[in-house]
């Protein structure tokens, strides 16, 4: 499958059909629906870089990253990386999640970052072993409650 994924940026012809990409029901609690994405995108355009993932043009999953967020509100970190993944359910166990993980890393590397974050909800079902199998490697920090991954873009597989 991963041959034919590509992005697209969201526009007003594609808006709705991004917003019906949907995760399993058992996924829900740990990623927002795609609305919730869009209008966080449009409050923070600056640091917002929504896409929908196509596989040809099936849509098969949303991604938004962020771009040098001031992480810690003092204006001293700024930080890049995965802000939300949703795959859907179709598509998930074909490599669109290693897509997306490898086309923002590409972004932030484009960039000039050399370091990608993420975080996830420490839960035995959640993402965490996923991202953890991608070369994410924990920074101790939690942001909102949920887990603080790091990839180093110099020395990891992206």
């Amino acid at each position: 499958m991963t041959e034919s994924l590509r992005l697209a940026p969201i526009t007003p012809a594609n808006v709705e059909t991004a917003m019906a990409v949907r995760v399993r029901p058992d996924q829900e609690r740990f990623v927002s629906p795609v609305a919730t994405s869009l209008a966080e995108a449009y409050v923070q355009p600056q640091v917002a870089w929504p896409r929908l993932i196509l596989d040809g043009d099936r849509p098969v999953g949303f991604l938004m990253a962020f771009i040098d967020i001031d992480w810690d509100g003092k204006g001293v970190d700024f930080r890049s990386g995965l802000w939300r993944l949703n795959v859907t359910p179709e598509a998930q166990g074909q490599g669109v999640g290693r897509f997306a993980v490898r086309a923002v890393a590409a972004e932030v590397r484009r960039r000039g970052a050399t370091r990608m974050y993420v975080t996830w909800e420490p839960a035995a079902d959640g993402p965490g072993d996923f991202y953890r199998k991608l070369g994410f490697q924990l920074t101790g920090e939690e942001s909102g409650g949920q887990t603080v991954g790091v990839l180093d873009l110099i020395k990891g597989a992206f």
